[in-house]
């Protein structure tokens, strides 16, 4: 299998002006790209090749991976670094008994996100 075919590298363009922290503004970026169509599998850049690309530190690429894979987007195996989750596009990884679970009904609210990354909360009453 040649490596370099499968490496998914979506055009990050951080805003350094912004007021959204930089990890977060990769975790959007990579996280609309792997809606948009990644190949599940795919194998995302090491930490320190993409902080070193996006001129960050590597905390922040470190932060950024972490919310991707909370999320389910990405998964991690030791010694393949970081790749896009099987059936990570679109809106059919939603659950209500997952978020349900998550949220330990019958806790008030949740934070979740949409796919464009906007905040949104369940609340039950």
């Amino acid at each position: 299998m040649n490596r370099q075919r499968d490496l998914f590298l979506p055009p990050i363009a951080l805003d350094r002006a912004s007021s959204t922290p930089l990890h977060l503004q990769v975790v959007r970026q990579i996280a609309r790209a792997i809606r948009d169509g990644a190949p599940s599998g795919s194998r995302l850049p090491s930490t320190r090749v993409l902080a070193r690309l996006l001129g960050v530190s590597r905390n922040t690429v470190l932060s950024a991976y972490d919310e991707l894979v909370a999320s389910g987007l990405i998964r991690g195996r030791r010694g393949a670094g970081m790749m896009v989750a099987a059936g990570s596009q679109g809106l059919a990884q939603f659950d209500p008994r997952q978020v349900l679970r998550e949220a330990q009904y019958p806790a008030r609210t949740l934070p979740v996100f949409d796919p464009d990354g906007a905040e949104l909360y369940l609340s039950f009453r």
